[in-house]
């Protein structure tokens, strides 16, 4: 009984340090709603930029939801899964390495804008638009669909736990993303340039790159 115990807090203590990770990492490329978030704190303040990082992360939970939906929908059942680890571990991964090069690629600057800040733009607002974009891009559901491949997320034992777990810690990590970015956006935002967000963007698309490129070393 013990042995069991350990096991599963072992198992989910793996599923929840994943779903942070998927959060933290998915939600680092400055894509439409990064480029929000910047100009609502730069332009309103941190908690203007907050709301919209909020919005954006619930919005992270959706997707992932319906990506587990879908990958449930595709046939990744535990049996298959088991059966076909390696294959999907190499084409989760492969998808990953391709998002990552779009990712380093992409300038995000060119969609830095000004804002009206005589416009007071009500919290709700910003909550709901920043959700509807975040949802809107079904690019996102196509890389958790991927990101659950590559970590070995899915399972079908009926019980659905290890995914709302994932999905939770998914919205977790995406937050706590959205606490730095509007930090350092509001603290720096003197010196703040925006061509900075073209050299972040190509950090964070080379680890997604060697993330997937792990994922298939390891899967070969």
């Amino acid at each position: 009984m013990a042995v069991w115990c350990e096991e599963k807090a072992n198992q989910m203590l793996e599923i929840i340090l994943k779903g942070l990770f998927i959060g933290f990492l998915s939600s680092a490329p400055m894509g439409p709603v990064g480029m929000l978030c910047v100009q609502r704190t730069l332009n309103d303040g941190r908690r203007h930029g907050l709301v919209t990082g909020l919005g954006a992360a619930i919005g992270d939970m959706v997707i992932a939801f319906f990506a587990v939906v879908a990958a449930l929908g595709m046939g990744f059942s535990t049996d298959f899964i088991q059966q076909h680890q390696s294959p999907l571990q190499v084409v989760g991964s492969i998808a990953v390495i391709v998002f990552g090069a779009f990712v380093f690629r992409k300038n995000p600057s060119r969609n830095l804008k000004k804002l009206d800040e005589s416009v007071a733009v009500p919290f709700l607002k910003l909550f709901i638009s920043s959700l509807l974009l975040t949802i809107s891009n079904i690019a996102t559901l196509l890389l958790y669909v991927a990101l659950f491949a590559r970590f070995s997320i899915i399972d079908d034992s009926g019980l659905f736990v290890n995914e709302l777990m994932a999905v939770l810690f998914i919205g977790v990590g995406a937050i706590c993303w959205w606490l730095l970015v509007t930090y350092f956006v509001d603290k720096l935002r003197s010196r703040f340039n925006p061509r900075g967000l073209k050299v972040f963007n190509r950090i964070v698309g080379t680890i997604l790159m060697l993330v997937g490129v792990v994922g298939v070393i390891t899967a070969i």
